[in-house]
This record gives C-alpha cells, sequence and structure tokens, in this order.
C-alpha cells in the first residue's frame, strides 16, 4: 500500500491558449508521515517517436509530510514550442504528471492533449508554418491514464519492505478507462482505503 494517494486532479483554466500556463490543482493523502520531501513533475511530451523533445515544465518538492489530507495548485509555464518539432505542434500528446519520493517515482497521471487552432478555417486549410498565437490546448481531463509503481517509503526498514512487488500496477482517475483491459476503480473522491 502506496504512504500517499492522489485523490483529485482538477485541470484548470482548460482548454486555454497553447502559451497559457498550466494549472493543476492536486489534493491527495498521506497515510503515513513522510520524513523528507515528496516531488511533483510536470512533463509534456513532445513527440510520440523522440523523448528528447520532453519538457519537464514544473518540478516542486512539498514536504516534510504529515499523516493528514493536502491540496495545492502546481502552476507550471507552457512547454516551448521552440523546442518542439513543426510536424508535433498541431494534434495529440501527452502531459505526465509524476509524484516521487526519494527519487523513487510512485505514480504516473497521464493526460492527453488536444493541440488545434482555435480558428476553423485554419483547423480546415492550416497554414504551411504554424501560428502559435491560435493553437489551443485541450488536456482530456476527464480520462486520465493512472500508474502505480510500489516503492519502499521506509528504506531505512529495508529488511522489511513495504512492497515485495516489482510491476507497475495501472489504475484510473474517476470512472474512464482508456481500454477494455484496464480495471476501473470507483471515483477518486469517494475512495476509501
Amino acid at each position: 500500500m502506496s504512504a500517499v494517494n492522489i485523490t483529485n486532479v482538477e485541470i484548470l483554466d482548460n482548454p486555454a491558449p497553447f502559451l497559457s500556463p498550466f494549472r493543476f490543482e492536486i489534493s491527495y493523502e498521506c497515510l503515513d508521515s513522510l520524513k523528507d520531501d515528496i516531488e511533483w513533475k510536470l512533463i509534456y511530451v513532445g513527440s510520440a517517436e523522440d523523448e528528447t523533445y520532453d519538457q519537464q515544465l514544473e518540478s516542486v518538492l512539498v514536504g516534510p509530510v504529515n499523516v493528514g489530507n493536502y491540496r495545492f495548485v502546481l502552476e507550471a509555464d507552457p512547454p516551448d514550442p521552440s523546442k518542439i518539432r513543426e510536424e508535433d505542434i498541431i494534434g495529440v500528446t501527452v502531459l505526465l504528471l509524476t509524484c516521487s519520493y526519494l527519487g523513487q517515482e510512485f505514480i504516473r497521471v497521464g493526460y492527453y492533449v488536444n493541440n488545434d487552432y482555435d480558428d476553423e478555417q485554419l483547423r480546415e486549410e492550416p497554414p504551411q508554418k504554424v501560428i502559435i498565437d491560435k493553437v489551443q490546448r485541450n488536456v482530456l481531463a476527464e480520462k486520465p491514464r493512472v500508474t502505480k509503481f510500489p516503492i519502499n517509503f521506509n528504506p531505512e526498514n529495508s529488511e522489511h519492505p513495504e512492497n515485495s512487488e516489482h510491476g507497475e500496477q495501472p489504475a484510473e482517475l474517476d470512472n474512464a478507462a482508456v481500454d477494455d483491459q484496464e480495471q476501473v476503480p470507483p471515483p477518486l473522491d469517494n475512495q476509501s482505503e
């Protein structure tokens, strides 16, 4: 069982212009007191074929964290369009929200993001060069993909590791499944451990 669980993520100001900052309201619970900070990161996937185009938009440390419920707003600058290939700006990509403890990632929330022109004429007849000021992003907030990784939250007790499994555990926020093979738990805001 994880010491930290995300209970809700709300994407504020969505849809928004491509060049607007991202704002995520993150609610989470801590079931065990943690001596060190947890790290939240927001990563924009710039290309499905080449991870060198990925951009870390923000990284924040929160903690030390005591038992209880928490909520904060994570704000991040938009991706730098000059670091994205022109052909990858318009279309669907992925935004990753991750959380780590002591350098061990234990949760990853992935969102599809659709970038397209806000003007119908530009959508029908796109210009050869992207007009970034006319691009709107829409994070598909209702269909996140949540992956949990078991980690040892208490490395000083290494003879009794908290988790003996070494694989990922897919789950979902809310009631939306990405494909037919996933199991969908009840909505996180009603979930109890």
